[in-house]
């Protein structure tokens, strides 16, 4: 029990303190494109990015895991030459090309709990194994999505298995944490897998014939809807406009971003390439901008491929107390959720260990709560 007070602590540490927070437009013509943005500014703020990207309610934040794993041991982790030198259990300096976070044999974060929150994990290369303390556990990766209602509370792990043993095992993932409104802070845990073969792209051609490719992971885009989110999510709402977007642009191609409501608030994470223009404005690589989300925004890519993540939404407007694992809406409810989970351990741990992999051989899967079983290739 010592060992788990001590990785809560941890985690704590390691993530957020104690924080109060109070239709598709393509094919438009070259003039139209002109008188764009012209009424207001577009463009409401520019910020380098970091390890944990800032965000807007109704976000709480977002973080970009990128690592190239080495060949995997018989263990399904790295080779015990490369943990010299880490603090093992809380390893987040990126060395030898890689971090092992919690992990002490695979990397990863082992047993933790959440409350209060929802997690998005976008995994864009490599594998996650999840296991959880209502015996739910899934294999994903490779484009795929889990998409985690936290509730009245959780304890998961995330694992990030080292499979290859005779070459790399490069990972990158995106985690979103989106708030819960008061009303659905202690809902029943829940979790969804959004496969990467179902997830909707819409494609886009410009002038020029260079393509835009938008993965639609949340919102709807032109004819494309998103797939289902949890039932009690702040996204499970249309009119709150929620969108997850994963946009990918072709060198010198051009993409109109739609607009959307007014009082929304909108993110552009631009992650990868050497620059690009959104509103006529230059933006550099591993930059983030706030813009208007009622207008429609002429986003021109550079000459290299590049990449961009998209959150908007309707900020849900209540007071927000954040400490480490849990978010809540007061300092009451923040000690209450402490309390909660050194008694009852939100169900204790099933597995035979907090850092809980599958067996090397197993595919991606889902095992639910209520037993569901979901087997893809």
């Amino acid at each position: 029990m010592s060992d788990r007070r001590s990785f809560l602590g941890k985690l704590s540490l390691g993530l957020t303190g104690l924080i109060a927070l109070p239709a598709l437009g393509f094919g438009k013509s070259k003039k139209e494109e002109k008188e764009m943005n012209t009424t207001k500014d577009a463009i409401k703020s520019i910020k380098p990015m970091g390890f944990q990207w800032e965000t807007l309610d109704p976000f709480l934040f977002c973080v970009h895991h990128e690592d190239k794993f080495p060949k995997g041991n018989e263990n399904m982790g790295p080779d015990s030459s490369y943990l010299k030198g880490r603090f093992l259990g809380d390893d987040f300096i990126i060395k030898d090309g890689f971090r092992m976070y919690h992990g002490k044999t695979v990397p990863g974060f082992p047993g933790h709990p959440h409350r209060g929150f929802e997690t998005v994990t976008v995994v864009r290369e490599g594998l996650v194994d999840h296991a959880d303390s209502l015996g739910a556990a899934g294999r994903y990766g490779n484009g795929d999505v889990q998409w985690m209602t936290a509730g009245k509370g959780v304890q998961h792990s995330e694992m990030f298995p080292l499979l290859s043993t005779d070459k790399e095992n490069p990972m990158e993932l995106f985690q979103i944490w989106l708030n819960l409104p008061a009303k659905n802070k202690m809902v029943e845990p829940h979790f969804k897998m959004l496969w990467s073969e179902n997830i909707p792209i819409l494609t886009h051609e410009d002038a020029n014939g260079k393509k835009a490719e938008i993965e639609i992971i949340a919102g709807n885009l032109g004819d494309k809807k998103g797939l289902e989110s949890p039932p009690d999510s702040w996204a499970a709402d249309p009119y709150n406009y929620v969108g997850i977007w994963n946009c990918k642009l072709e060198a010198n191609g051009t993409w109109i971003l739609p607009k959307s409501a007014t009082g929304v608030n909108r993110t552009l994470y631009f992650y990868l390439g050497e620059s690009i223009k959104i509103a006529g404005k230059e933006i550099s690589k591993y930059h983030q901008v706030t813009v208007e989300a009622d207008m429609d925004l002429l986003v021109e890519n550079g000459n290299w491929e590049s990449r961009i993540l998209m959150l908007q939404g309707k900020p849900i407007g209540e007071n927000v107390i954040q400490y480490g694992p849990f978010v809540m809406n007061t300092k009451e409810e923040i000690q209450q959720a402490f309390e909660d989970y050194q008694k009852t351990q939100f169900g204790g741990w099933p597995w035979p260990s907090y850092a809980q992999v599958h067996e090397r051989n197993k595919g991606r899967f889902a095992k639910h709560a209520d037993g569901t079983i979901e087997e893809k290739a």
